[in-house]
């Protein structure tokens, strides 16, 4: 399987179309895409300010779906993301009215802002692509991404996400501040929205068709031995109290090869794992803070995957 020069155009022009509004950041603007090709769903976490939610709508703007932006609180409900139940008067019958959830792209806008409570309303439609309300399942709309911000853990009015809500992110990005030249563009356009100008490149048809392509691409044994390597090694390091499931084994899997196919190959390399591993893993391992000077953090965690990946064979 080749991925054919049409698919790579629209890939190429998503890319594109995404740099308007974020500047400066292609690394972070690959990966996005990734994620988006890799069925998964995308945590961005940074400092108020650097473009999280710009990030987010312009990758909603880019595919002609439909979008909801949902700014979460410390007052909200689950009944609020996902629906609820109510009485009908004039046809005498309980009538369920759809959330906000149910869209393509939801945008979960400072997701530890909300209780767990409420946080744990998308765990079921973050995995199985379908809610649970009054005994009743509703099914999700395909394609299905949830986009969500989150500010550090440090800063004030914040919920940490439980493990099980992390897990089911395919992966988390940093956007961090643009450079000189980037920040001097961003303020010659600051007069507008720049995620407005982003242009339509994919209908949802076309992105369901190359999302399925993903599944085709190779991946040798020897790499799928190689993720499995770095996994065990996450489980027994004395740095951490937690680590890797067989989900998140799932996802580093399935995003090299979305990786692999952005860059036009229909096979999988190693480099494709290492470039993925970290953004993928350290949201899903717990450090051992008894093995560390101080408070853990995000930072430590990607650290002690870096180290990780220093320590495992790659094969050749």
């Amino acid at each position: 399987m080749e991925i054919s020069q049409a698919a790579l155009s629209k890939l190429e022009g998503l890319e594109s179309a995404l740099g308007i509004a974020i500047r400066g950041k292609a690394e972070v603007l690959r990966l996005s895409i990734v994620c988006l090709l890799a069925r998964g769903h995308l945590l961005i976490e940074d400092v108020p300010g650097v473009g999280k939610t710009t990030l987010a709508h312009a990758l909603a703007r880019s595919v002609n779906c439909s979008f909801h932006r949902l700014q979460f609180t410390a007052d909200m409900l689950p009944s609020d993301v996902l629906g609820v139940t109510i009485y009908n008067a004039h046809t005498q019958a309980f009538e369920f009215k759809p959330g906000p959830i149910f869209t393509n792209f939801l945008l979960a806008d400072e997701i530890n802002r909300a209780t767990p409570k409420t946080q744990s309303a998308l765990l079921e439609a973050m995995n199985e692509l379908q809610v649970t309300i009054d005994g009743r399942s509703h099914m999700l709309s395909q394609p299905f991404l949830v986009v969500a911000t989150q500010n550090p853990i440090e800063h004030h009015g914040t919920y940490p996400l439980p493990e099980s809500q992390l897990d089911r992110f395919l992966m988390r990005l940093r956007i961090g501040y643009p450079d000189s030249v980037s920040e001097k563009q961003i303020l010659r356009n600051s007069d507008r929205s720049s995620s407005d100008a982003v242009p339509v490149v994919l209908t949802a048809d076309e992105l369901i068709q190359i999302q399925d392509r993903v599944a085709q691409v190779k991946v040798d044994d020897a790499l799928a031995d190689y993720i499995l390597a770095i996994v065990e090694k996450t489980r027994n390091h004395e740095s951490l109290a937690l680590g890797v499931s067989p989900r998140g084994a799932q996802a580093l899997y399935r995003a090299s090869q979305a990786l692999a196919l952005t860059e036009g190959r229909d096979f999988v390399l190693p480099d494709d794992i290492k470039r993925l591993a970290v953004p993928i893993f350290a949201h899903r391992v717990v450090v051992n803070t008894r093995t560390t000077l101080t408070r853990a953090s995000s930072s430590h965690a990607e650290r002690i995957l870096e180290e990780i990946l220093t320590l495992v064979d790659v094969p050749l």
